[in-house]
């Protein structure tokens, strides 16, 4: 098993994926049902071995070949058809909880990978999902989002209607919308996601104007809202937080100290 796990690290690398090591050693550890750690108590090669590491070599996401995502302390379930959650997003669903709020929404969801992390740190709080998808949303619901809408969050009415029919307002609103310029570069395992899940026109900017406003009307007065964002479009990003009503607009980094959040008040 040693010998190939460099070899099929030595194929993953001519095809240029990012941690061909890594991988090749996951998908061992997928097909043995343990984990990466204890891969040096075995010696056979797992059944099935060759063939996921020649599909990842094809450049198809990891996550799509073991089923699932880690995202904090959650293994989602994803596939075709879902957003891959990525690990910059735990920022943000960290600054959420450490909110310790009672009400939250996360618009956009996705796979709900933010609703279902505030859940699960925060399971006494009244957490609400939104996403456009239906493909999507079936995910979602597997990977137990709660209150779960399946609709278009730049429909403003609809969305408010839909997540707070009583109009209390939410403490927190938080999404990690589509937000990628068209131009852009990007990896084929990105391109693998569904396209109005990643791109949000030719200056990523299409979207979170619109749900700027979704936010804002779905808060309670002294509500937060926090925004993933284009490490491109922070400056835009702010002015449409303030655009649409926002005060306490704050800049915030990712993982590799890029800009990526945005976070704002309603006052």
């Amino acid at each position: 098993l040693s010998q190939a796990l460099r070899s099929a690290a030595d194929e993953l690398s001519a095809a240029g994926c990012a941690s061909p090591l890594v991988d090749a050693r996951l998908i061992a550890a997928h097909l043995l049902r343990t984990d990466v750690g204890t891969l040096f108590f075995h010696d056979d090669i797992p059944a099935g071995f060759w063939e996921l590491v020649h599909r990842r070599a094809t450049r198809e996401p990891l996550q799509w070949i073991l089923g699932s995502a880690p995202f904090g302390p959650l293994d989602l379930k994803v596939g075709p058809g879902v957003f891959i959650p990525r690990p910059e997003t735990e920022i943000l669903a960290d600054w959420a909880v450490n909110l310790r709020a009672s009400s939250y929404a996360d618009l956009c969801t996705g796979s709900g990978a933010i609703a279902a992390y505030i859940a699960h740190f925060l399971p006494h709080a009244h957490v609400c999902a939104a996403e456009k998808s239906p493909e999507a949303a079936r995910y979602a619901r597997d990977n137990g989002a709660p209150n779960l809408w399946v609709g278009d969050v730049l429909d403003t009415a609809a969305c408010v209607a839909a997540l707070d029919p009583e109009g209390k307002g939410f403490d927190v609103v938080v999404s990690n919308p589509p937000y990628v310029p068209e131009t852009a570069q990007v990896s084929p395992e990105v391109e693998a996601d569904p396209h109005d899940a990643v791109f949000a026109g030719e200056d990523g900017m299409s979207f979170i104007p619109q749900l700027a406003h979704t936010a804002f009307a779905l808060l309670r007065p002294g509500g937060d809202f926090g925004v993933e964002h284009d490490d491109a479009t922070q400056p835009a990003v702010c002015d449409a937080l303030a655009a649409a009503g926002f005060t306490g607009i704050t800049p915030l980094t990712d993982l590799a100290g890029k800009p990526r959040f945005v976070t704002a008040v309603k006052p």
